[in-house]
């Protein structure tokens, strides 16, 4: 199982996520918007726009914000205009980091994402340089508990995922981004997912001591905190040790 979904899951049992939700909606909004720029304002035929909402319904965004974005989005009501980016570097002792971020001013969000890999020990790379150690991939998480693990992995992939992986009562099931919404409703008919989004996954992860280990967990956090950056993926190991190590931090 992805060790950073772990860690997610913890954060958002223990809270964290709540205290920044007016940060998680502005970012919310801007996926919406940008979604419906690129493929129009009708969910059912835009999938980008129907994971955008559904990712906001399940963070508990209000419907009026949801239709303004979508409306922002159309042309339809007056908002600013966005531009995707995508930056990629190191952190410490050379974790691969991969971000999306949406801006209204690329060179401030330049010089912020920057600033903040210097600040944290890391830099920025050239394009390319790390993107290829990704894959995107569609992760549905779900809690096993009082029901058989094996079976719903066994169930979902005769739906059509690729693999799936438990580790005590998480079942993390790996889809290819065409067949995730199917496997997805095919999950629900049995138990209503944790998580479900299409990400960015590290092809291999890095182990490191635990000194850099949480010094790269501390940017990774920095990075995400920044308004303009959406989304952050590493290929950092999130070992069991480490994991316990950053709860009691919480």
């Amino acid at each position: 199982m992805s060790g950073h979904s772990k860690w997610a899951q913890i954060k958002r049992q223990k809270g964290v996520a709540d205290s920044r939700r007016g940060a998680m909606f502005t970012k919310l909004t801007r996926e919406i918007i940008i979604a419906t720029r690129q493929g129009g304002p009708n969910p059912e035929g835009n999938f980008r726009l129907r994971l955008a909402i559904q990712k906001a319904r399940d963070n508990n965004m209000p419907k009026d914000n949801i239709e303004n974005a979508v409306k922002k989005g159309s042309g339809a009501a007056e908002g600013t205009t966005f531009t995707e980016m995508v930056m990629e570097g190191y952190g410490p002792a050379g974790v691969a980091i991969l971000l999306e971020a949406m801006t209204d001013n690329r060179n401030r969000t330049v010089s912020e994402i920057r600033s903040t890999f210097v600040k944290y020990n890391g830099n920025l790379g050239e394009n390319g340089s790390v993107s290829w150690m990704f894959e995107n991939t569609g992760v549905i998480t779900v809690d096993t508990t009082g029901i058989d693990a094996d079976e719903l992995a066994l169930y979902a992939i005769d739906a059509g995922a690729k693999d799936a992986k438990e580790d005590r009562s998480l079942l993390e099931i790996y889809t290819d981004p065409k067949e995730f919404e199917n496997v997805k409703l095919a999950v629900e008919k049995r138990r209503k997912p944790v998580s479900a989004e299409v990400t960015m996954l590290p092809r291999t992860t890095v182990s490191l001591p635990e000194k850099e280990s949480l010094q790269t967990v501390k940017l990774l956090e920095k990075l995400e905190e920044l308004d303009d950056v959406q989304r952050v993926f590493s290929n950092l190991d999130y070992s069991d040790a480490l994991i316990e190590k950053l709860k009691a931090e919480v």
